[in-house]
């Protein structure tokens, strides 16, 4: 179901501005590569509960689903495999290079989610 939903947009926003600073500001580190895969399993689960109303457990094993495809799509060298490896929007959303160290990041960063949402759930009964 479709249904606007405010405080997660704008955790969304919060979280991209995050994320835009590390991409512009930091070119190397835990920040840049670790923490910042840690954060977009979060604005991306953030953005898509802005606007349907999904149970949080489903949307969150559907968003760490989806960032593994992304990391193993890395791993495949799809983007040179479709010839985009130059395609700066394609690199930029689908990333260049595989880091396993990237799966457990997008782990974490969907545990974090769950752990909220489940002490959310709680307190709202």
């Amino acid at each position: 179901m479709l249904k606007f939903n405010r405080v997660y947009f704008l955790l969304f926003l919060t979280l991209f501005v995050i994320e835009a600073c590390i991409a512009i500001f930091l070119k190397d580190g835990f920040i840049r590569h670790t923490f910042g895969d840690f954060l977009v399993v979060i604005l991306i689960y953030c953005f898509i509960r802005s606007f349907i109303v999904i149970h949080p457990i489903t949307l969150a094993i559907i968003v760490l689903c989806l960032a593994f495809c992304v990391e193993y799509s890395q791993y495949f060298n799809l983007l040179e495999r479709l010839g985009w490896e130059n395609n700066t929007i394609a690199k930029l959303v689908l990333g260049s290079t595989y880091h396993m160290g990237d799966l457990l990041a997008y782990v974490f960063g969907i545990a974090l989610v769950i752990i909220v949402e489940t002490k959310l759930a709680k307190q709202s009964q």
